[in-house]
């Protein structure tokens, strides 16, 4: 997604104006002339296409879309001072030469090539990504290390490494571009343009109904709002979340937390059913054991999910099937389970298409109690939504009470 980033000269111009209500005032505080912070609130006025003040004779005062920009150009600003403390912090070498609070030097182009480095992995390929040449790029990110003080990239065999202080930092100044491209949203909402892009991680289940449902809820009262969606795992897709590159996450949540920078909240719960093909030898057997289930071979996601881990626990203390493929796509183990006698663990959501098609069933097993799934979303800890993305989590709670799971408290 690329998101629409202002100067940050401009930025900390625009706060100190709006703090010390006049440009006078605010020149002294960034140390730009009264012409140079006058020009600087012009630009970001015409790059967002609204005035930010109205000039009165007892000052300079925030308009409505002012007031608006200025709540997330303070949080931008903020998480980009904490995460520069956090790189110190992390990598602070005994004598070294950084500038004190060097956060409020920092320019919009230096923390460009430091997010493009920490996604290309490489000078050449950064540079090529944000469509500058590679020398500009490399000076800008080798400025920030001389005005941080700090050891940010490393060169290794794969490339061009970002090093611990410099992951923090990278962090930092993703979320802060993500909060600042929410600015940008929340001013065209305010005018009437709702043209926002939406970001949403998606995992295998609730892609067959819930977020389907949800997206079209949502298009159907703003179609010009665009919802894009990320697959991938767990983990690629929460580091995504926590690096401000998703707006949320959709799918099974983790008992417990994964973390304590991101929140999860219940949709509703999915039962997990023992599923094969219509016509397998098992269907329509009324008392199905675990010797018998264990007497079939098996398709059952990875390691280190959810559904894994119940599938683990059916045969904790017996043996386990001799055969059993691992994957995580739900097309593959469609097809193992249509083509031969394999069986699978899965939600009932997961397989509503192909049962109302007659292709896949459930088998009558006896689970284990407690053998069901709450699915939900997980958002990043003290994120502030704009309104369409308030309205697409509403839309999700309303997709997961139509979706015929049990409604979580």
């Amino acid at each position: 997604m690329n998101m629409r980033v202002p100067n940050f000269r401009h930025l900390r111009a625009f706060r100190e104006v709006a703090a010390t209500r006049s440009v006078s005032g605010a020149a002294g505080r960034v140390h730009l002339s009264q012409p140079a912070i006058t020009q600087a609130i012009a630009k970001l006025e015409e790059q967002l296409g609204t005035a930010l003040f109205e000039r009165r004779s007892d000052g300079m005062i925030p308009t409505e879309t002012g007031e608006m920009f200025l709540g997330r150009s303070e949080r931008a600003l903020g998480l980009i001072r904490t995460g520069a403390r956090e790189a110190v912090r992390i990598g602070a070498k005994k004598g070294g030469r950084g500038f004190a609070n060097f956060d409020q030097l920092l320019t919009t182009a230096q923390l460009r090539a430091l997010v493009a480095v920490s996604r290309a992995g490489n000078f050449s390929l950064a540079a090529r990504n944000v469509g500058i040449s590679q020398p500009t790029l490399h000076r800008a990110a080798r400025d920030l290390e001389r005005l941080s003080g700090l050891t940010l990239f490393s060169k290794t065999s794969q490339g061009i490494e970002l090093t611990p202080a410099a992951v923090a930092l990278s962090q930092a100044v993703k979320l802060a571009f993500a909060e600042l491209e929410q600015g940008f949203s929340e001013i065209e909402e305010t005018l009437g343009i709702d043209a926002a892009t939406i970001v949403v991680g998606a995992l295998p289940l609730p892609r067959a109904y819930v977020l389907p449902a949800a997206i079209n809820l949502l298009t159907q009262e703003r179609p010009e709002v665009r919802v894009s969606v990320v697959d991938g795992p767990y983990n690629d897709l929460l580091h995504d979340l926590r690096h401000g590159e998703i707006d949320l996450l959709v799918g099974a949540l983790r008992d417990p937390v994964p973390i304590d920078d991101v929140s999860q909240e219940a949709l509703f719960s999915d039962p997990l059913l023992v599923v094969a093909r219509t016509d397998h030898p098992l269907a329509g057997k009324a008392k199905i054991t675990l010797d018998d289930l264990a007497a079939y071979p098996w398709a059952v996601p990875r390691e280190n999910t959810p559904t894994r881990a119940y599938f683990d626990r059916l045969f904790s203390g017996r043996p386990m099937p001799a055969s059993i493929v691992e994957s995580s796509s739900m097309v593959l183990i469609r097809e193992l389970l249509l083509k031969s006698d394999r069986l699978t663990l899965t939600s009932a959501h997961q397989i509503r298409h192909e049962r109302s098609m007659g292709l896949l069933s459930p088998l009558n097993v006896d689970l284990p109690a407690g053998m069901w799934r709450p699915i939900g979303v997980t958002l990043r800890r003290g994120w502030r939504p704009t309104v369409t993305q308030s309205r697409f989590l509403d839309c999700l709670r309303e997709a997961g009470r139509l979706s015929g799971g049990a409604e979580v408290a």
